[in-house]
């Protein structure tokens, strides 16, 4: 008589916990455009989050730490001219963070570390190019600077963000809407899922589709598909019959999946955030009030239901913390920022442990914020593994460099030599010198008018202190 063993795993108990009340995000007016994006982005140092606004499109930045209800004239991110559909923090720098909106521009921000007092509206770069509203947009995981696109023309662009340029347009490969992009683990591939149906793999510095199936999931309604730690590619959709339905795919042999399951009835967009450290993937349903998660392993079925998070109130949207973010000491393997209509609500998973001590198995090296390659050296051909960090005593975050864009200047392009005209004092006075000149000032009286708000922004916090303290 044989009798069944219980699969071993480490992850077999993952908890999910929210936060107490107070360690919320309250009074946050989030946005209400129709769009499968998560609508918010984390990182070690702060949270973001598209919200309503007047008179174009807006997101806010809360530092972590800034945690309870928050001041209704917080300062926006306000530079675009239509609703932002999607947001990504940099992950090579965590002082940085890239927009995308229906005005057709992407936009990439420097958020200082002080909370500033009054709305960044100057991002350090705007990147124009599409045709249409830009709906999705992912940075390189290992390359710096560089930043991909894709919008409602069908197109995708890939920006180097330090020079302001496209680097790489592909086009001719989609025939509708893409719903999503991902990169796999080294950048060397994309995976795309699209309204005509197919999941393709893109190698984009060859400008190719080097893999691709149609209807892995038969429903009409959108697909979603992320890269795995191993290159198999995990797909969420829907059946004929509008069930949810989940799958893994090796793209070498594409007709039949390694594995592929039936969900549930509901009819909300399943977003996967996959933690290649652990190799779980989280299911979060756009309208749903829970959290599904599975393992994905080498062993059938390949991908095994661990467990659900529920609670009572629909999700609008989902952030997901990188690895270094995480309290290594409560075993916390990972952390979502659930967006509820007005507010948004941390979500802690942990695997209980008996011992205070680092859990070498819980938490391997992890990519950590150096990057791995320039833009130049991936755009010649290079792939490199992420460099790695480890979570041993809890990650330090190094201090971030400010980016600087360098355009090429036009002014190299020496004139044709003609004849010369005679050196008037409006030329002598506009000399190169006098422009550096000029530019350093205006450099130097930025510098002054933000220390002068990091100022006033920590002498409001110590009045608010004591104000709190004295009532």
């Amino acid at each position: 008589m044989s009798r069944r063993v219980v699969r071993q795993s480490k992850f077999r108990h993952v908890f999910g916990q929210p936060v107490k009340a107070d360690q919320m995000y309250e009074d946050i007016r989030v946005s209400k455009v129709t769009w499968d994006s998560s609508f918010c982005a984390v990182n070690p140092k702060f949270v973001a989050i598209i919200v309503e606004s007047g008179g174009g499109g807006a997101f806010m930045v809360l530092p972590l730490a800034k945690t309870g209800r928050v001041d209704k004239n917080h300062p926006l991110v306000t530079g675009h001219t239509a609703p932002v559909l999607d947001i990504d923090w940099c992950p090579h720098n965590d002082n940085v963070i890239a927009s995308a909106s229906e005005d057709t521009t992407v936009m990439v921000w420097q958020i200082p570390d002080y909370v500033p007092t009054r709305n960044i509206t100057e991002p350090i770069v705007t990147l124009e190019g599409h045709s249409k509203r830009v709906g999705i947009i992912t940075w390189h995981p290992t390359a710096r600077n560089v930043l991909l696109s894709a919008g409602g023309d069908n197109l995708l662009i890939l920006w180097n963000v330090g020079t302001g340029e496209m680097l790489l347009t592909l086009d001719d490969m989609h025939s509708d809407l893409i719903y999503n992009v991902c990169w796999n683990r080294t950048g060397s591939l994309l995976v795309t899922t699209c309204k005509d149906k197919h999941v393709r793999v893109i190698d984009p510095r060859k400008q190719q589709v080097v893999a691709e199936r149609f209807a892995p999931h038969e429903g009409m309604r959108p697909m979603r598909a992320v890269f795995t730690r191993e290159g198999h590619i995990f797909t969420t959709g829907f059946t004929r019959m509008s069930q949810r339905e989940l799958g893994l795919w090796d793209p070498e042999n594409f007709e039949e999946p390694i594995a592929l399951q039936e969900m549930d009835t509901s009819n909300g967009v399943l977003l996967p955030f996959y933690d290649p450290d652990s190799s779980i993937v989280y299911l979060c349903g756009k309208g749903d009030s829970s959290i599904r998660y599975f393992e994905i392993t080498a062993e059938a079925p390949y991908v095994h239901y661990l467990s659900t998070y529920s609670s009572k109130e629909p999700q609008r949207g989902m952030g997901f913390m990188p690895k270094r973010g995480l309290d290594v000491s409560k075993c916390e393997i990972a952390r979502f920022f659930k967006l509820h209509e007005r507010k948004c609500e941390p979500i802690v998973m942990t695997v209980p442990r008996k011992s205070d001590l680092f859990q070498d198995d819980l938490y391997p090296d992890t990519p950590g914020p150096e990057p791995a390659l320039e833009a130049a050296e991936w755009l010649a051909g290079q792939d490199a593994e992420p460099v790695l960090v480890s979570l041993r005593d809890g990650y330090v975050p190094v201090k971030n460099r400010e980016l600087k864009v360098t355009r090429k200047n036009i002014l190299d392009n020496k004139p044709p030599v003609g004849p010369r005209r005679s050196h008037s004092t409006c030329d002598a006075n506009f000399s190169r010198p006098g422009l550096e000149d000029l530019l350093e000032e205006i450099r130097s009286l930025r510098q002054t008018v933000q220390a002068q708000e990091k100022r006033i922004s920590d002498l409001e916090n110590k009045l608010c202190k004591f104000t709190n303290g004295t009532a």
